[in-house]
């Protein structure tokens, strides 16, 4: 058999072939289902038509509900009265300026910014994958993916090539190294050993669903963090194992073309002025932590809240400003010290264009925070959370149960609508308030729907990041299709579901915080 050509078909080969094809031909049609769905931003403009007539609806018939919570019955409201015009007139710069993510991204972002275009993530996530035996290389690429979550979506598109280059460095297939770097991106892509954007724009919409059942209660970006932690260590563990026991093999039945051209992607090798910015990167983070430490631990000290409280406190309720602030200072200082960086106008001109890039978030953002708005004013999310939650006591449902349930949704959800935020805005206001009348903090059922908007991130054809990684597949490899890649993140996006949820059963059966402040059940 000559080196390119594909393996001789054998009985199991036509049986794994067959099944290949009906899992592609399900893929094929949630591709075609999702092309049909309008942009993000006209769906929710469409949700919020059907909305106004819903609640007309539901007006007109009286119906209402009694919140558990305060005993005060809500009944619903309706969207196309005179009252409900002109809320949805007088009120629309106020529902999108008072918009919870939307402060705290843009924050957040500004910091971010300047940490990328300066060049230091690049550097990071070069420097997590070049200095490592071959004997690690899976965990160090898989690991490297949870930490580059950090820098969102841009994550794909420096990772994926440096995934190929890592292993073709140790000798292996570079095929292996993009799946292994894209999966651990996409699948893993809710959990991080750092605190990330997505922290910030969960935590924002999460905030608002439980203000339905609490108008006090706030969740931090910190309000995930040690589940997000652990999740990132085990998830990295399980892709190590099923990449080095199951896909190792596979990979071998998917040779590199022999004439591929593989000497576009850069390098591995960090420059002298990369090293001497990341050393100084890392000695202003120390400092910067020592600072924070150093101020936070007077009880009288301004960072700590009443009664010397370091959980209600301006230092978790506004973490975004120190996290913009730490990724400004380190971005600053690596490209001072790497000579990105020349001048200080460079920096503003950084954050000029972070918020140009997070514009097509903004945009999608004000539709976003009218649906919310008009959904809560209507009662209709209340009533649909409170008599959930009462069909779900009176059939005697668990909190277990239904986890499980709320994990399908989304998961199926996710397969067709691939925007994160997108997704969480639809579902956050009934799930979280919901679960909240059962005793189950916000904090979970944001834990929870981390794994079911992460998983199938890496099988559906739905994200353009599916497409990305199978184009960088077919520079090694050009025959490469859609089933070629599937059938490598499969796998792992199955395992990684099975073994994450476990995981979140874990800390809530054991009564585990979920980060810094969060209640347990």
């Amino acid at each position: 058999m000559r080196k390119g050509d594909d393996p001789v078909a054998t009985p199991e080969t036509m049986t794994g072939s067959r099944s290949l094809n009906a899992l592609l031909t399900m893929l094929g049609g949630i591709e075609r289902l999702g092309n049909r769905l309008p942009h993000p931003f006209w769906l929710f403009v469409i949700l919020s038509v059907l909305l106004s007539l819903l609640s007309w609806a539901l007006a007109a018939a009286g119906v209402s509900a009694v919140n558990p919570a305060t005993g005060e019955t809500v009944a619903a409201k309706n969207l196309l009265s005179v009252e409900g015009v002109r809320m949805m007139v007088g009120d629309a710069i106020e529902n999108y300026t008072s918009f919870p993510p939307l402060g705290t991204i843009l924050v957040v972002m500004l910091g971010v910014a300047v940490a990328e275009r300066s060049g230091l993530l690049a550097a990071v996530l070069r420097s997590g994958v070049s200095r490592v035996s071959p004997r690690w290389v899976t965990f160090a690429l898989s690991f490297t993916g949870m930490v580059a979550h950090v820098a969102s979506d841009a994550a794909y598109v420096v990772l994926i090539p440096l995934g190929a280059l890592a292993f073709r460095a140790v000798g292996r297939s570079p095929i292996l190294g993009i799946v292994v770097a894209f999966v651990s991106i996409s699948a893993g892509y809710d959990a991080s050993p750092v605190v990330t954007p997505v922290d910030a724009i969960l935590s924002g919409l999460t905030t608002a669903a439980a203000h339905t059942i609490d108008p006090g209660y706030t969740v931090t970006p910190l309000a995930n963090y040690f589940f997000s932690l652990v999740s990132s260590v085990v998830l990295a563990a399980v892709i190590t194992l099923v990449t080095e026991r199951v896909l190792a093999r596979r990979v071998e039945s998917i040779p590199v073309d022999p004439d591929a051209d593989e000497d576009d992607l850069g390098s591995l090798r960090l420059t002298p002025e990369e090293r001497r910015g990341l050393r100084a990167a890392l000695i202003t983070l120390v400092v910067f932590a020592a600072a924070l430490t150093a101020a936070v631990l007077p009880s009288g000290s301004p960072l700590r809240g009443e009664g010397g409280s370091i959980v209600q406190s301006p230092l978790l309720t506004s973490i975004a400003i120190f996290l913009g602030l730490a990724f400004l200072a380190v971005g600053w200082a690596y490209g001072r010290a790497a000579g990105t960086v020349t001048r200080s106008g460079d920096i503003p001109g950084f954050m000029v264009h972070g918020v140009r890039e997070m514009a097509p978030i903004l945009v999608l953002f004000f539709a976003i925070s009218q649906f919310l708005a008009y959904f809560k004013w209507t009662g209709i999310g209340q009533i649909l959370a409170i008599d959930g939650a009462g069909l779900l006591k009176s059939a005697g449902v668990s909190g277990s149960v239904v986890f499980l349930g709320i994990l399908l949704v989304v998961t199926v959800i996710n397969l067709v609508v691939t925007s994160g935020s997108a997704q969480w805005a639809l579902v956050g206001p009934v799930f979280v308030p919901m679960l909240m009348l059962l005793d189950i903090p916000p904090e979970y059922t944001q834990a929870l729907y981390r794994i079911a908007d992460s998983c199938t991130n890496a099988i559906t054809p739905m994200s353009p990041y599916f497409v990305m990684a199978l184009g960088f597949l077919q520079r090694y490899r050009r025959s490469a299709g859609i089933g070629t890649l599937a059938s490598m993140t499969i796998p792992l996006a199955l395992t990684l579901l099975v073994v994450w949820t476990l995981l979140f059963y874990v800390f809530w059966w054991l009564g585990v915080p979920l980060g810094p402040g969060a209640p347990v059940p």
